[in-house]
């Protein structure tokens, strides 16, 4: 068991490396606290894990000393040979199992095959040096490419330790250290300064200031006040701060999260699902290939070796061994994962990567995307003919009914509900507002479009005035109405110009008033845009800008426009620590509600493609011509060591420059 630990500013702390290949690296199990755990067992050293290979290259650079330059009377025959064998078994006997357990799961023709059946055949044919030295450098190759695994991995796997083990809770005035998943909804959390908290809560103090890095990627001081959701993740960065337990520590925000990321790569991108199944068909190809230069030459030429004919078969068989695609290529889309989670953006597989790497059309939402999604009243406009702080009750009291940030905007203005007042057959109408019954008579809260689904007559016109309006009708007549203004987040005109300059339209729906949204898509400066809009409105618009087989991402709150976000090419979701149901939507969750990470993420996904396709590129050339070369008796075995190991190498060194990269 773990105890909780200090964190610093950026919430880093040192975690347990990942040892496994890139195709387990994503399987985890939970105990029955709900812990995430790796199948890996124990850390190992990088120096315990480059140990086989040291010993077997000094041992190999011992032999070849004694082969060629310091000749020694006992190294030969059989010494000879158990020396060679000695150097190779610390790098070759781990390959050979799994060669051997790759054919008992019926993976007859993998890559471990095709390296044991080229260094054995070596042997046999008394190329001794060139047997261990293959297999050295392949396992020196395995080896640095845990390493690069590890390193992709890194900012992803700050995630999967981000809650701490233990929790001190309030009890009869006592503090008392439990463990985190024993911890009850309702129970008070003691959080020290620089202390992380290990469930989702309220904040129980005046105020506290919190890191949020874990969550958002930004290290940014955040201050929540008394009654504010916080989060597991978060970091106390001051005084001791009281929270009150809301939510399971199993269904934390992080959770879902943590679940959320575990998976990205269960999703694979269109190349790698390619190179997958290429490999699969390519490597029989290749051995029957290679029996064929064996065997097929005893009939057509004259002077016929055997053993230089099994040379170049097996010089042919290291060569043609996918390592470089079958390991950078999933390395490539992971580094992409991590880069972009390392930024609080949240790929739920690396197909999605891909899509949006080649998106043509941005198409968002206005509040709460464009805008902050923080409403404020700005004035109350009603008939004379009525008691306006009793209609404002009534309507407060229905809009307490609502989650809508509208809702919010007119409770802190009109400020307690008043519990007395009896709502009755209270219903939601989609795109236009809340309806319900007070005292008998009617109360209608919304847009104009609700007046006029109602045949309630009015004298306003709504185009006249820029802000949003929230027009009211009691007892048939309408009442007035409130103007609710939001304000444009700081980074959007960032994010507009920066979509422009990578050649991205800008699309705007919104079911706000058309004026609001013209008014916000000029000041931005973005292409289109379009309010008044109802959900399948917006469906309609998307349908047609897809209509002329163009790509489209659309951005929004996940929820509400879910049936947008399920007909776009990638749905993204903003600000999704706010909502289960947006995690769950979209196929991409920006995490702290900045706009600009749309372009960031597109960005991303332009560069881990770009890294992919170098990847494939390099292999299939250097491939190619020492193929060919090999197959003419041109290459020898060190070549093939090049083009398998050293291609891969540079492949992964390639791939894991994503990392390095800034945005």
């Amino acid at each position: 068991m773990k105890h909780q630990h200090k964190y610093d500013a950026n919430g880093k702390q040192i975690c347990c490396s990942l040892e496994e290949k890139i195709n387990k690296t994503t399987e985890h199990h939970s105990d029955d606290d709900g812990h995430d755990h790796d199948h890996s067992s124990e850390e190992k050293s990088t120096f315990q894990q480059f140990l086989p290979a040291i010993i077997s290259f000094v041992l190999l650079l011992v032999a070849i000393g004694f082969d060629n330059y310091f000749t020694q009377s006992w190294f030969t025959g059989w010494v000879r040979i158990v020396w060679y064998v000695v150097a190779y078994l610390p790098v070759g006997f781990p390959v050979l199992k799994e060669a051997f357990e790759s054919i008992r799961k019926g993976e007859i023709f993998s890559e471990f095959l095709l390296m044991s059946i080229a260094t054995i055949g070596a042997f046999a044919i008394g190329e001794y040096p060139e047997a261990v030295a293959v297999m050295l450098f392949y396992a020196v190759g395995e080896v640095f490419q845990t390493l690069a695994v590890t390193r992709a991995k890194a900012n992803i796997k700050t995630l999967l330790d981000q809650r701490p083990d233990e929790v001190t809770i309030i009890e009869n005035n006592v503090a008392k250290t439990i463990k985190a998943s024993d911890a009850k909804i309702g129970d008070t959390i003691q959080l020290k300064s620089g202390e992380k908290l290990g469930l989702d809560g309220e904040l129980l103090s005046d105020s506290a200031s919190f890191n949020t890095a874990a969550l958002t990627g930004e290290s940014k001081p955040d201050t929540k006040e008394k009654g504010e959701v916080v989060l597991a993740g978060m970091i106390n960065l001051n005084t001791i701060a009281l929270v009150k337990i809301t939510t399971a520590y199993a269904d934390s925000k992080l959770s879902k999260i943590l679940e959320l990321v575990q998976n990205a790569t269960a999703q694979k991108a269109p190349t790698e699902l390619f190179i997958r199944k290429f490999a699969k068909i390519y490597t029989p190809i290749v051995v029957v290939l290679a029996v064929l230069i064996t065997v097929l030459p005893y009939f057509f030429v004259a002077n016929y070796i055997f053993n230089d004919w099994l040379y170049r078969a097996l010089v042919f068989l290291v060569i043609s061994c996918p390592c470089a695609l079958v390991i950078s290529i999933p390395l490539g889309y992971f580094g992409g994962i991590g880069a972009a989670s390392k930024n609080g953006i949240l790929f739920k597989g690396s197909n999605f990567l891909d899509v949006m790497a080649s998106i043509q059309n941005v198409v968002m939402d206005k509040t709460g995307t464009m805008t902050e999604g923080v409403f404020k009243v700005q004035e109350v406009v009603f008939n004379s003919d009525f008691n306006k702080e009793e209609i404002l009750q009534m309507v407060n009291a229905l809009e307490s009914q609502s989650t809508h940030p509208v809702a919010t905007a007119i409770h802190q203005f009109v400020g307690k509900i008043d519990n007395t007042i009896e709502l009755k057959n209270v219903e939601e109408i989609a795109g236009h507002g809340l309806k319900a019954n007070i005292k008998e008579k009617e109360l209608l809260v919304g847009n104009f479009k609700l007046m006029d689904k109602f045949s309630i007559s009015y004298d306003i016109d709504p185009t006249t005035i820029v802000y949003t309006l929230i027009a009211v009708a009691y007892d048939k007549k309408i009442v007035g109405y409130l103007t609710i203004a939001d304000s444009i987040k700081e980074d959007a005109q960032e994010t507009i110009d920066k979509l422009k300059a990578l050649g991205v339209k800008t699309t705007m729906l919104s079911g706000d008033k058309n004026t609001v949204v013209q008014f916000v898509a000029q000041k931005l400066g973005i292409t289109n845009a379009f309010g008044d809009l109802l959900p399948e409105d917006k469906v309609n618009k998307v349908k047609e800008i897809k209509s002329n087989n163009e790509t489209v991402c659309f951005v929004g709150d996940g929820v509400n426009d879910a049936p947008v976000v399920a007909l776009s090419d990638v749905g993204i979701a903003m600000g999704g620590l706010g909502s289960d149901a947006t995690i769950e939507t979209a196929d991409v969750v920006i995490q702290d509600d900045k706009p600009s990470k749309i372009a960031m993420a597109i960005n991303i996904g332009k560069q881990t493609k770009k890294i992919v396709w170098q990847n494939i590129i390099l292999a299939f050339t250097v491939k190619a011509i020492v193929l060919v070369l090999g197959a003419g008796g041109l290459a020898t075995m060190w070549e093939a060591v090049f083009a398998d190991v050293g291609v891969a190498l540079l492949a992964i060194l390639n791939a894991v420059r994503i990392q390095r990269m800034k945005f």
